[in-house]
């Protein structure tokens, strides 16, 4: 390269240098959005005013507006730099997510996300219990969903090579039908609607429908859960969990979910939710790895009470070891309430009793 070449090529580069510096000089910044939320309470809590504020930061321009969002839905806009938006007497419980999306006069956009918890307002009532009967329950049964229908205990048992739909003799512990699941699946929750047994799978992310009367496969569905866990049934749509805190609703015709259900009590949310029933207006669930049974308000996720079944559990006598409670049903007639777990060899009647 002969001298004349390299001074050309010195003089573009510096040339195209300040013109880039020129240009990113003049780019317009995004605005900057800090959000808090806050309550009179330490924790807001079921029912609080939620006062959202809001301070936007613009470095060069003017601001437009500033929109605010809770969970995708457009709550407020505002044309101030603070400004404060209060949600009142907020019956959300769970984590939620505030979204504000300032935008200056030139178009420029800056996007931000909170997410702020809201817990219940209420104490859990505590519960024991009174032992009225027991009966055998085959104790190879790794126990993962119990219904109870029209006299017979029904029961989907779990581990891959080993997963069983029975329908149940309750006084004998005899299976009057069983269907096995091939191999690859790890059978979960069931439950009965509209003569008809649901029961899910573990990981597979794929739930069967059998006929009830000669538990028949009848159809198969898939779900977005990442697990199957749990399963009951309202008077409209059937409910599964998936181990967190999260119940999930599906329409029973097309199986697809129309809602979920976050559950806390009042210091946090109640994680781990296992086997699943439905009576009475309130869903009882399994807490897994404890011996507490959680009755929860469908109308809000709220824990009303928790039951204590450490005594029974610690009294029980098997030649094997057993594992983790897991299995309630409730006679629809009687309101009878049955429980038992994996590898348990009885199923216990019993009845609550407040404790205090």
């Amino acid at each position: 390269m002969n001298i004349r070449l390299f001074t050309l090529f010195i003089v573009v580069s510096v040339f195209v240098s300040c013109l880039s510096c020129s240009n990113k000089s003049n780019r317009s910044r995004k605005p900057v959005v800090r959000i808090t939320a806050e309550s009179v309470n330490k924790k807001i809590v079921y029912g609080d005013d939620i006062n959202i504020g809001i301070s936007v930061k613009v470095k060069d321009g003017e601001l437009k507006e500033t929109s605010i969002f809770v969970d995708s839905v457009l709550v407020t806009t505002d044309k101030n730099i603070n400004f404060n938006y209060v949600l009142k007497g907020y019956k959300n419980i769970g984590k939620h997510t505030i979204k504000a999306e300032a935008v200056k006069s030139d178009g420029e956009k800056g996007v931000y996300y909170k997410t702020f918890e809201v817990l219940s307002d209420i104490v859990p009532e505590i519960y024991g219990y009174e032992l009225v009967n027991s009966y055998p329950h085959n104790d190879a049964s790794f126990t993962e969903g119990l219904e109870f229908h029209n006299g017979f205990l029904y029961e989907s048992t779990g581990e891959n090579g080993k997963s069983f739909l029975y329908k149940n003799n309750l006084k004998t512990g005899q299976p009057l039908k069983s269907v096995k699941l091939a191999d690859k699946y790890f059978g979960e929750g069931i439950t009965i609607f509209n003569n008809k047994i649901y029961q899910l799978t573990y990981k597979t992310k794929v739930g069967f429908i059998y006929n009830l009367e000669n538990l028949a496969l009848v159809d198969s569905f898939h779900y977005q859960s990442a697990e199957g866990w749990g399963m009951t049934h309202d008077e409209k749509h059937l409910i599964m969990d998936d181990g967190t805190n999260v119940l999930t609703y599906l329409d029973p015709e097309t199986l697809k979910p129309v809602k979920k259900l976050q559950i806390y009590d009042n210091k946090d949310a109640v994680v781990y939710i296992n086997e699943l029933e439905y009576s009475e207006g309130f869903i009882y669930a399994n807490v897994w790895g404890t011996n507490l049974i959680v009755k929860i308000d469908p109308q809000t996720g709220k824990v009303v009470a928790k039951i204590d079944l450490d005594d029974l559990v610690s009294g029980i006598k098997s030649a094997k070891q057993i594992d983790v409670l897991n299995g309630i049903a409730i006679d629809p007639a009687t309101k009878k309430f049955y429980i038992t777990g994996k590898f348990y060899p009885k199923v216990f009647e019993i009845k609550l009793v407040k404790k205090g």
